[in-house]
C-alpha cells in the first residue's frame, strides 16, 4: 500500500460505510474497497488494523448485532478471544475501517475519515 493510498473496510447495507465513502469519492480519492462480510480480514490483517487504530479487539465490537448479544453479551474475553470471535463472525467489526499508511479510523461519525486526508 502506497502512503496516500486509501483503503476501506466497507459494508454496503450499512447507510454510515456507505456515507464515509461517498465522502472518500467527493474529496477525489478511489479508495480500495474491502467488503469485509464477503473477503473477512485474516487474523495477521486484523491485528494489523487494530495497530493502527490503536484499539483492542474489544473496541472495535459491534454490540447491537444479535450474534453479539446471544453468544458474547456480559463475557470477560481476553484480546485473542476477542480476535477469534472476530474472525470468526466478521459481521462484529464495526464499520467502516478507512485505512492511510499506518493510520486507521473508524468512519462513526462519517466525518472520522477526514481526520485521514
Amino acid at each position: 500500500m502506497t502512503e496516500n493510498h486509501i483503503r476501506i473496510y466497507h459494508n454496503p447495507h450499512c447507510s454510515k460505510s456507505r456515507a464515509a465513502l461517498v465522502m472518500l469519492e467527493e474529496k477525489g480519492i478511489q479508495p480500495e474497497v474491502i467488503e469485509y462480510l464477503k473477503t473477512p480480514p485474516s487474523k495477521t490483517e486484523l491485528q494489523s488494523l487494530l495497530k493502527k487504530l490503536g484499539m483492542k479487539p474489544e473496541e472495535i465490537v459491534r454490540r447491537g448485532e444479535e450474534i453479539y448479544k446471544t453468544n458474547y453479551q456480559g463475557k470477560q474475553l481476553s484480546d485473542e478471544e476477542w480476535l477469534d470471535a472476530l474472525i470468526e463472525h466478521p459481521i462484529l467489526i464495526e464499520r467502516p475501517i478507512v485505512i492511510s499508511g499506518t493510520h486507521a479510523v473508524i468512519g462513526r461519525p462519517p466525518d472520522k475519515v477526514l481526520e485521514l486526508l
